[in-house]
């Protein structure tokens, strides 16, 4: 027995040695995937005089509507105007069409025919400010207000900052006399923060009614991180090659109304609740897959410590990994179809049984779910006959992932390694719905990426408080952009 046990030790520590060279072996397998390249070469910019350009952009409460989408129609026409005398030489040698009611395409002709056409993308709508917040603000949220080294102001980052560092790098570009080899087009939508469809989906449409196929698009989307990804001592800036699927899913239950005083066993209410209970108890399963798992492969060489042992052998850390990352919210939307339950509406008076209830549940669909797929979750997981499920007619699946190994990847890898040296650039998954969706039938490579520093601590002002882009930033966004369309035009 003792001689059993002795070779049974021996056999478990000859496993166990085998597994830890397996994991260093596998460690040091994953090399970098970042490009060398040299720093772009400098161009000369008035940043003070940008940054005031953007500022004075934000006065204009450019506030979309889904309700109402002409509540802010001289906003939008103010801004319009601005822009012609802000850039003159783009409106001087740039085609402009307004589709829709306030969306702007522009288009520079390139030199070669032949060549497939790019188009950058902004929105000039804005969100609304919340509520009774208005004093939390350090600068009036519409002054665009430039102060310690920062442009203030609802926009400046979302997306007003995109949309005219894009303007900036155009007129600079056509300053210099540069002529792209491709076209360029540039799309302006007006009502992105209420789905688009007024505004990029027609621009979409025009473009495929004229034959137009599309090299590449690239949006606004994720960002230059610093300091948020844990073990990446480097910014790390993740480009959006898929987008998450959108499906809002109403629960209705009638009931019959009646006295408080009687109530029935189970009131309506109460089943409601115990419906909702389950959706938010029983979400759909993560998993480390996909676009996720690219990212991380892409990423693990960069980290130092356990962080790069643990990502680069997810072949047996899947599992405490994939635990911790569902900590975050964040890194678990990443993971999986996320569920979220967003409005209840029911009852007026506190002794009255209400006659009907409704709810909405938004889900936001990782690739290879489908709005059918969530729906059946959705029916298995409430289980109750009497709630009535109907889906929002603006739903849409997630959108195709764009391969990292074609040119339009590589072009903008190499734009964003010039720009922000030292910058990791990994694939990622945008989680929020931008304008770019609409344009899937006409563009295979669609990304999207803000070249916007942020960190953890900037994060809440996303469509929050103390929006702001600092001079600095804004000034890397007009070069990035500067970069971009030289790159692009190389052939």
């Amino acid at each position: 027995m003792k001689r059993f046990l002795l070779r049974l030790v021996q056999v478990l520590l000859a496993l166990l040695a085998l597994l830890v060279i397996a994991v260093a072996v596998n460690t040091l397998r994953f090399q970098s995937r970042q490009l060398d390249v040299a720093p772009a070469p400098p161009i000369s910019l008035d940043e003070n005089a940008a940054a005031a350009r953007l500022a004075a952009s934000l006065r204009f409460k450019t506030i979309s509507s889904a309700e109402d989408p002409a509540q802010n129609a001289e906003e939008f026409n103010k801004l319009h105007a601005y822009l012609e005398t802000s850039f003159p030489l783009v409106h001087a040698n740039l085609k402009r069409e307004e589709v829709g009611d306030h969306s702007l395409l522009y288009t520079w002709a390139g030199t070669d025919a032949a060549a497939k056409p790019i188009m950058l993308m902004a929105h000039q709508d804005v969100v609304p400010i919340a509520p009774g917040t208005e004093p939390t603000w350090q600068q009036p949220p519409f002054d665009g207000v430039v102060k310690d080294g920062f442009v203030w102001g609802r926009g400046s980052w979302d997306d007003k900052g995109n949309l005219f560092s894009i303007m900036e790098a155009t007129e600079k570009l056509l300053s210099e006399g540069f002529k792209p080899r491709q076209t360029i087009y540039l799309a302006f939508g007006h009502d992105e923060e209420v789905s688009g469809l007024g505004g990029a989906k027609k621009i979409a449409a025009l473009l495929q009614s004229r034959g137009v196929k599309l090299d590449y698009v690239l949006d606004e989307g994720l960002l230059v991180t610093e300091g948020i990804l844990k073990g990446l001592d480097k910014p790390a800036a993740l480009i959006g090659v898929a987008e998450k699927g959108y499906a809002t899913i109403y629960l209705k239950l009638d009931a019959v109304p009646g006295h408080s005083s009687i109530p029935p066993q189970k009131t309506a209410i109460g089943m409601m609740s115990v419906a909702l209970a389950r959706l938010e108890n029983h979400q759909l399963p993560a998993n480390i897959r996909g676009v996720a798992l690219d990212m991380f492969e892409t990423i693990a060489p960069e980290m130092s410590g356990l962080n790069r042992v643990l990502l680069s052998n997810l072949w047996l850390f899947q599992p405490l990994v994939q635990r911790e990352l569902a900590k975050g919210a964040s890194t678990n939307a990443m993971l999986r179809t996320t569920t979220a339950l967003t409005t209840v509406h029911a009852g007026n008076k506190d002794n009255v049984l209400p006659g009907t209830i409704d709810a909405t549940v938004n889900f936001r669909l990782l690739p290879g779910d489908t709005q059918a797929s969530v729906m059946q979750h959705v029916k298995q997981t409430v289980a109750n006959d009497a709630i009535k499920l109907s889906p929002y007619a603006g739903n849409s699946d997630p959108s195709r992932v764009t391969p990292v190994s074609g040119k339009p990847y590589q072009v903008l890898n190499r734009s964003i390694r010039e720009t922000f040296p030292g910058t990791i650039v990994a694939p990622g998954l945008m989680l929020g719905a931008t304008d770019s969706r609409h344009f899937e039938a006409i563009s295979d490579n669609i990304f999207k990426f803000s070249p916007v520093r942020a960190t953890a601590d900037d994060l809440p002002r996303f469509h929050g408080t103390n929006e702001r882009i600092s001079i600095k930033n804004y000034a890397e966004m007009i070069r990035f952009y500067h970069q971009l369309l030289i790159n692009s035009s190389k052939p």
